[in-house]
């Protein structure tokens, strides 16, 4: 397996399982929860791919599915709803690191130009979550706070100067998930936002 393939799924694994609990919380049916985790785990694979000209991960990789549906497993056994705490956040970080540094090296695989691989490692990261929090009726978190998309920007661009500079790709996209993981935390310890319009 290699990186780019065990990203991914690790990936839509953390996705569905926090879409799926956010679900839960919202106390959505089964039938939504399995929705709702499917959405938030593969819409951001899915349309980096389709922006790269590549069959949807979802009906390409029979292992996508598993993950989703393990998710999906873990969250009606344990049958306890919780409010989003510190659990979830790491996990949603965890995510966003993830799926940044997938989609950032599998756009710099496909010799897309660097403004292009940002703005995809961007979207595989953060349209899940955006997904995830309408079809829960919340007003989506990207829009408003704890700096999401900017901390999956970090990431995208600091891979890319990584790049530039003749860092190997594996190195590069490691360090810019550990950036995206890194500023976000620091964005949610210190109560950090983009400025609001007033």
């Amino acid at each position: 397996m290699s990186l780019l393939h065990a990203l991914d799924l690790l990936a839509v694994f953390v996705f569905a399982l926090v879409g799926a609990r956010v679900a839960a919380d919202r106390g959505l049916d089964y039938g939504g929860i399995a929705l709702v985790a499917i959405a938030a785990s593969v819409s951001g694979g899915t349309l980096r791919n389709i922006f790269l000209g590549l069959k949807p991960i979802l009906i390409t990789d029979p292992w996508v599915i598993t993950s989703v549906v393990a998710a999906v497993g873990i969250t009606l056994s344990v049958r306890r709803v919780t409010r989003i705490g510190k659990t979830l956040l790491i996990m949603d970080t965890m995510g966003l690191a993830i799926a940044t540094a997938s989609g950032v090296q599998l756009a710099y695989n496909l010799n897309s130009p660097w403004f292009a691989t940002i703005i995809l490692g961007v979207i595989t990261a953060i349209t899940g979550g955006l997904l995830r929090d309408l079809l829960c009726q919340l007003e989506p978190v990207v829009l408003h706070r704890e700096t999401i998309a900017t901390s999956s920007l970090c990431g995208a661009a600091a891979f890319v100067i990584l790049i530039e500079i003749g860092v190997l790709v594996s190195a590069a996209t490691i360090i810019g998930g550990v950036v995206v993981a890194v500023v976000r935390t620091l964005s949610i310890r210190f109560d950090l936002n983009l400025p609001k319009f007033k």
